[in-house]
């Protein structure tokens, strides 16, 4: 079994990883090397400035409050996301009462719940950012229309254009769109579950909250985990920047309150031409993002349980 071991794990490796230096680390080293440059991005001319993009990056204001933006999402996205992913699978597989045959059981009707869930993945994260565009809007969106239907005429908030309120609409689609995914992931780990250590629990006493915090989370943090640095990176990346782009005005604003480090490496290379200092902009984007990995795998280490 040992004999061309090493040629039959190589072989099936080679061309994956070469496809994966190519098109995923080659970038990343242009992209660090540009960023030493005065590159405009709509000319092959460029000379090296050293260090001054990122002196430059430093006092830029934009900057600081693109990376606060994306660090609040970064930090409150998977908390509220995977928070409520939890509790809506614990409800449809462990949460319901007890049937007839089966001691543990999910709510009635949890397959259907399972598929209301999943379905704004279904659907483009473009297509989402422009149905939550119309109903912010404050004169006929479905929103404040629902708040003159039930006699809230004097509450007509201007959802996107209020600088303290667009983040948080902003923030609140993208919980809307990515939470059903997470539903039906941790679904399936917690259908993996034994039901025989659901049921010695509550034949001991146990409640479902006791089962969800001693038994289901444990031994789906494996899964959580992932799902963590996962939602994560969307808050950091394309997600949030397909939102921001589409749905605020600017976009980014009003005030740049809404801004993010993806939108603004957007802005600076295709709306002001300056490619340089945009790839300057990415380099931070992917420190902040490893630093959030790194932070997340650090902290959540512990040992495997097994079942």
């Amino acid at each position: 079994m040992q004999h061309g071991k090493y040629r039959f794990i190589v072989g099936f490796l080679v061309f994956p990883l070469a496809i994966y230096a190519l098109f995923v680390v080659w970038p990343f080293i242009q992209s660090i090397y540009y960023s030493f440059t005065d590159w405009t991005g709509l000319s092959p001319d460029f000379t090296m400035v050293g260090f001054d993009n990122y002196t430059r990056m430093l006092d830029d204001d934009t900057f600081w409050s693109s990376l606060q933006h994306s660090l609040i999402f970064a930090l409150l996205l998977p908390v509220v996301v995977l928070g409520l992913a939890l509790f809506f699978a614990f409800m449809l597989n462990v949460g319901g009462r007890s049937r007839k045959g089966a001691a543990i059981a999910g709510v009635r009707g949890s397959s259907f719940y399972k598929i209301v869930y999943f379905f704004p993945q279904v659907l483009s994260i473009a297509i989402v950012a422009l149905l939550f565009q119309f109903a912010y809007n404050p004169n006929s969106g479905a929103i404040n229309s629902a708040f003159s239907a039930v006699g809230l005429d004097g509450v007509k908030p201007d959802w996107l254009g209020d600088p303290k309120l667009a983040l948080w609409c902003v923030m609140a689609v993208l919980v809307w769109s990515t939470t059903g995914f997470f539903v039906v992931l941790f679904s399936a780990g917690m259908a993996s579950i034994p039901k025989d250590f659901y049921e010695a629990a509550l034949l001991d006493g146990a409640s479902r909250f006791t089962t969800f915090f001693r038994i289901t989370l444990p031994l789906l943090w494996d899964t959580v985990q992932s799902g963590w640095v996962y939602m994560g990176i969307l808050a950091l990346g394309a997600e949030s920047f397909a939102v921001v782009q589409i749905m605020t005005v600017g976009p980014g604003g009003p005030a740049d309150s809404t801004n993010v480090l993806t939108l603004l490496v957007y802005q600076k290379a295709f709306r002001d031409g300056q490619a340089a200092y945009a790839t300057t902009i990415g380099v931070a984007l992917l420190v902040v993002t490893l630093a959030f990995a790194a932070i997340v795998m650090r902290l959540g280490r512990r040992e495997r349980l097994e079942f």
